[in-house]
């Protein structure tokens, strides 16, 4: 059984070395580059609508689908109301592939030091935001996605990030104490979940921040070779 969460700020440097057992990552904005604008673009040109209209048409229901409570379908439809237009079927299926497309340009830095926990036999995991058609969508584009130890995809638990319980159900997934995994997201609001559920974290601002935070906190042998014993004296 997974420990319940004792504290809800990051343990000290003194008392983190050498307990990270786990990674947990964020997708998108973490093992995922930023927005492919041209993907953008071809969204605006299916919908027929500026980017001041379409930009918060995208944004207002888009937990919602994460969340599990709109399918793909629904939530480009209910898209369409809040911009006051109707999206035809071929318009729906074609935003869902561009919407896929948006989502699906690769962070080379943070996919290949997961990829060196993994060869090290560290656990890793994924506990991302994404509706169930993205789901189907990012695995199909990015198929090194498999080699992560559990996977958390919101709409299949009906919770999403920050709601505590999504990281605590990761957390077991794992098979690991919240407090003893590292948790990587670049939204606040999703950090502080984390750090609510007693798991240690670093905001992804940006690689050189990152890489720097994990040298600060001692955690610069976990990063350069992904082995659990590497920071040990």
């Amino acid at each position: 059984m997974v420990e319940a969460p004792t504290t809800g700020s990051n343990p000290t440097e003194a008392d983190t070395r050498a307990k990270i057992q786990a990674v947990l990552f964020d997708y998108g904005m973490v093992l995922s580059g930023p927005a492919d604008a041209a993907a953008w673009s071809r969204m605006l040109a299916i919908t027929g609508l500026g980017d001041e209209q379409f930009r918060p048409a995208y944004w207002e229901p888009r937990h919602a689908y994460d969340r599990g409570t709109f399918t793909g379908a629904e939530y480009w439809r209910a898209a369409g109301r809040y911009a006051g237009v109707e999206f035809s079927d071929r318009q729906v299926q074609a935003l869902l592939a561009e919407d896929t497309a948006l989502w699906t340009q690769p962070n080379p830095p943070m996919i290949e030091w997961a990829a060196r926990l993994q060869s090290a036999g560290t656990r890793t995991g994924i506990l991302s935001n994404l509706g169930d058609e993205m789901t189907a969508g990012v695995l199909r584009r990015m198929p090194w996605l498999a080699g992560f130890y559990h996977r958390t995809f919101s709409h299949t638990l009906k919770l999403a990030k920050p709601e505590v319980e999504i990281y605590h159900h990761a957390a077991a997934g794992l098979g690991t104490a919240p407090g003893h995994i590292l948790f990587v997201d670049d939204r606040a609001d999703n950090c502080a979940g984390a750090l609510a559920a007693g798991m240690q974290v670093i905001p992804y601002t940006g690689q050189p921040e990152f890489e720097q935070e994990m040298e600060r906190r001692g955690w610069g042998g976990l990063w350069q070779t992904g082995r659990l014993d590497a920071d040990r004296s």
